[in-house]
């Protein structure tokens, strides 16, 4: 198995080559919608294959529509992760589902 940083690349390049990386952006988004309904389908469906292969299909658009958008994928889940990380602190989690302090009160 590739690691990430590897498979990555992979997708950049093969994002590339197919003219995807300078495609229309609204398109890859309306892309990832279909791909979050398979992800919803098959975990209603309990298909551990399906899931698995929808949750790579979104990282895959994702990571090509950071692109189209002159982002890079790696920068976006850093900005993210540096969003969350001290959350642990100043948050509870509900019913599965994480809440922000500042949204608990609301």
């Amino acid at each position: 198995m590739k690691d990430m940083n590897e498979l990555t690349g992979l997708i950049k390049q093969w994002a590339k080559d197919t003219g995807l990386s300078e495609a229309n952006s609204d398109k890859q988004v309306i892309k990832l919608g279909e791909e979050y309904g398979e992800l919803c389908e098959s975990l209603l469906k309990d298909r551990k294959n399906d899931f698995a292969d929808a949750i790579g299909d979104m990282f895959v658009v994702i990571t090509i529509l950071a692109m189209q958008e002159g982002m890079d994928i790696n920068k976006c889940v850093d900005v993210a992760y540096n969003e969350i990380k001290d959350r642990v602190q100043g948050g509870k989690t509900i019913n599965g589902v994480f809440i922000k302090e500042e949204d608990l009160n609301v």
